[in-house]
């Protein structure tokens, strides 16, 4: 495991295990959320975005934080594993629900730079609401993961479904233990 990217529906904890991943393999954690968001929330056109994804994924070893379907081309050029956060839907959306409250409560930037802070009306009143789209995307993010897994087009990437904290826990608890 040298080139990983970790994926899962918004709020299930990749830049969480993303980062606890980076601190065990002494690996660069590289979060996608970064090059995506600009300030005032916009989106980072396409060239920027994946040019940013190809120049921070060029090393021998690093931990890609981040789903964006339409970079997996670009993301999964050299990756090795694909490490799959897919922990139920309760426990998803209570991380979701978390986070957007502290985040709107902290109102910490989220990615230096951009002014980009999370707001109650942001959250829960928005159409543009994290947690609406965390309720939209869960299952079809299920599918299509499950789609990929069988697909033998990635068969070269090994793939690692967590389904729940301790099975995170434990897995990354292995992989410390082999670095010893």
């Amino acid at each position: 495991m040298k080139r990983i990217n970790v994926i899962g529906t918004s709020g299930s904890g990749k830049s969480t295990v993303a980062r606890a991943l980076a601190s065990v393999l002494d690996y660069p954690h590289v979060e996608m959320d970064i090059f995506h968001w600009k300030p005032n929330w916009k989106n980072a056109s396409d060239k920027e975005f994946l040019s940013a994804i190809v120049e921070n994924t060029s090393g021998s070893n690093w931990i890609l934080d981040g789903n964006y379907n339409h970079t997996q081309s670009v993301k999964w050029a050299n990756v090795d594993t694909v490490v799959w956060i897919d922990y139920s839907w309760i426990r998803t959306f209570y991380q979701a629900s978390k986070r957007a409250v502290i985040r709107a409560v902290m109102k910490k930037e989220n990615w230096p730079g951009t002014g980009n802070v999370e707001s109650f009306r942001k959250t829960f009143l928005s159409r543009d609401s994290v947690l609406l789209w965390t309720m939209k995307s869960y299952r079809s993010n299920i599918k299509y993961y499950e789609k990929i897994l069988k697909d033998k087009e990635y068969s070269y990437i090994n793939f690692v479904r967590l389904t729940s904290p301790a099975e995170t826990r434990k897995f990354i608890a292995s992989l410390a233990s082999e670095r010893k």
